[in-house]
């Protein structure tokens, strides 16, 4: 029995497995810096976040006002940080001085590494070169400002009929001062009746034309009315210094109904018989007229200081001639 057995256990199938390897390669740790970066991001996203949070927002205004390329003014003052702007800072209200402690003092030898001695710009220089620069392109942007709306006076009126018949009336010139609009008399055509400050129908279409222009420009408005030299009677209460003042404040009046605002109104002036358009014929009746300077931003600040003509304004070209009329 133990024989036959162990014949049966010979017969017995022997099974090999095999198991195909399917080599699928290393991953590698390429996600593991995308998802670095990727936190690192949103880590200096929130901490942006929490500093715009917790800071001061004269500080806030501090730092843009220094990536401001425009922003002029620069303080005197030295903190003493060393820092980029070497201990300078910027703001709206004027210089603010840095409480930072340096960790290192800042040399104040006036001498570099060699020993020779540091040639450093003065900041008065620097503010009056940036402050030269900005009246400059200030004044460049008058100028063209002025200029389209001479051409737009001029324009107007070409296409006007009515107008076109007073354009000999109407004077407009860039002077100093700004621009210089001047309604005149004309021989046959006055504006104002004699002696009085109610002005004819067509002196008023010509001041309402000329308020549509000046309502859409931001200078102040100097109105001002000159007379002849004809004089009153000996003894006369009413002046041309009363009439010319009359006649500025009744084209005032018809200037403001146009739509200006009364804060775009600097002053108004009544010069008598000073400043004649024609000196030399005191009576030509081209000297009875209104002028409208829009005036120029640094004549409007000396008015407001009333230190009016302390400063002399350089004109950028000569002004046109003011007895050529338009037309």
């Amino acid at each position: 029995m133990a024989k036959g057995g162990g014949k049966k256990d010979e017969l017995q199938p022997i099974i090999i497995k095999r198991v195909k390897k399917v080599a699928g390669g290393h991953h590698g740790g390429a996600w593991k810096v995308a998802y670095a970066d990727f936190v690192t991001a949103m880590m200096a996203f929130f901490l942006l976040l929490w500093l715009l949070n917790v800071a001061v927002q004269d500080k806030l205004e501090t730092i843009s006002n220094y990536f401001d390329p425009s922003f002029p003014r620069i303080s005197s003052a030295e903190s003493g940080s060393g820092g980029v702007m070497g201990g300078l800072t910027m703001s709206p209200d004027g210089a603010q001085v840095s409480t930072v402690q340096p960790l290192v003092q800042p040399d104040t030898t006036g001498k570099n590494s060699q020993g020779e001695a540091r040639e450093e710009p003065e900041l008065s220089q620097y503010d009056e070169q940036t402050l030269e620069k900005l009246e400059q392109e200030l004044r460049q942007q008058e100028d063209r400002r002025f200029e389209e709306a001479k051409q737009e006076l001029e324009e107007m009126m070409k296409k006007d009929a009515q107008l076109a018949e007073l354009a000999k009336n109407l004077m407009v010139d860039i002077t100093p001062e700004g621009l210089r609009i001047q309604i005149v008399d004309q021989e046959g055509k006055p504006m104002f009746p004699s002696g009085s400050a109610e002005m004819f129908d067509r002196a008023r279409l010509l001041m309402t034309k000329v308020g549509e222009v000046v309502r859409t420009m931001p200078n102040q408005a100097s109105v001002r009315g000159h007379t002849d030299s004809n004089p009153y009677p000996p003894g006369a209460k009413y002046t041309n210094w009363e009439l010319s003042a009359d006649r500025a404040n009744a084209s005032r009046r018809v200037l403001l109904d146009t739509g200006i605002p009364e804060t775009q109104m600097a002053n108004v002036m009544g010069k008598s018989d000073r400043e004649h358009l024609i000196k030399e014929v005191p009576s030509d009746p081209r000297n009875r007229r209104i002028s409208i300077i829009m005036l120029r931003e640094e004549m409007k600040d000396a008015i407001e200081r009333g230190a009016f003509g302390a400063r002399t304004p350089q004109p950028v070209r000569p002004a046109a001639p003011a007895e050529q009329p338009i037309g």
